[in-house]
């Protein structure tokens, strides 16, 4: 038992800290009137410590801070400026971003109703505003914002994985992350148009939680107890998806949807998110089917080392989000 304690501690505390640190810092330029134009930058931020990403414009811009404040974990700064002509073909470097994991979601909106929104990426820290917007700019970056918010959510991930440790057979594992699928996709839609609405804290504790009771129960599902996850995981998924899409729904809530393409931008986020959950369910059967054939012997302690490990990084997020909440 010593050892799969020390597997816990090992294992606990480097990915504790990575769950849902990892959020996209946000540039929004909008384009009031011919030469009026308004600039909001949010980067993320946690006990007031802000991440040190700083967007440079170009020097004939004329910008002029309005107002700044921190707010629901992200320092928010708004600016004002005058151009004499349009912005077009500009260009905006971001400062400190190449030494993040951080990505920036940046969106140009034009006077005449068009836009332009990109995911800027550490290794090309630039936003070039475009002579003319891309019709398929808004698909391309939300789909790629879904796809890194469940690969870079790793109790998401780890959730997943644990309904894989319990549920055997093909069909099975189907309709289970069907169910998962259907259950986040609903309360994802929900709260991202502000249909429902759920403070985030308590809702980040009970999916730290959920993963935590799937941890528990595939350790017993692998002693040959029964349990309710192994008869009906598909239930199991489907309830706590429910609390996962309000989850899954806090990464759009950092940067808002584009007006105008909101179907569009909600749609493609969803499919983003369910095209990385699926590559992630057929990596875990690949190697699964792999092991199987050829290392047969690992598989017990293997699954119930994975067993322990979920469950010891759950506890560490349940313990931090709780004490973060109340602190």
């Amino acid at each position: 038992m010593k050892y799969w304690l020390l597997l816990v501690m090992i294992v606990s505390t480097p990915f504790g800290g990575m769950c849902h640190e990892v959020r996209p810092a946000y540039l929004g330029i909008t384009q009031l009137t011919g030469n009026q134009v308004e600039i909001v930058w949010k980067v993320p931020a946690q006990s007031n410590r802000v991440l040190g990403i700083m967007p440079q414009f170009p020097p004939d811009w004329n910008v002029k801070l309005v107002s700044q404040l921190m707010l629901d974990g992200a320092f928010r700064q708004q600016f004002r400026m005058e151009i004499p002509a349009d912005f077009r073909g500009s260009e905006i470097y971001f400062d400190g971003l190449s030494a993040t994991m951080t990505d920036v979601l940046a969106r140009a909106e034009f006077a005449d109703g068009s836009q332009q929104v990109e995911l800027i990426r550490p290794a090309a820290p630039v936003f070039r505003i475009p002579m003319i917007p891309s019709p398929t700019s808004v698909a391309r970056t939300y789909f790629l914002l879904g796809v890194d918010h469940i690969w870079l959510g790793i109790d998401h991930l780890l959730f997943v994985l644990g309904l894989v440790l319990i549920t055997v057979g093909g069909w099975k594992i189907f309709k289970t992350v069907t169910a998962f699928t259907l259950a986040h996709s609903i309360t994802l839609s929900l709260a991202a148009l502000n249909l429902i609405h759920v403070p985030i804290p308590p809702v980040e504790a009970m999916i730290a939680l959920s993963i935590l009771f799937l941890a528990w129960e595939a350790i017993r599902h692998r002693t040959g107890h029964a349990t309710l996850t192994g008869q009906k995981p598909w239930w199991v998924a489907f309830s706590f998806g429910l609390l996962h899409g309000v989850g899954f729904a806090s990464a759009l809530g950092e940067t808002g949807l584009p007006h105008g393409d909101i179907p569009l931008a909600l749609g493609m986020f969803n499919v983003g998110v369910e095209f990385g959950q699926i590559v992630f369910v057929a990596i875990l059967l690949g190697i699964r089917i792999g092991a199987r054939r050829f290392f047969p012997r690992i598989l017990p302690p293997a699954y119930r080392m994975l067993a322990y490990a979920i469950g010891g990084c759950a506890s560490f997020w349940l313990i931090e989000r709780i004490v973060g909440f109340w602190g």
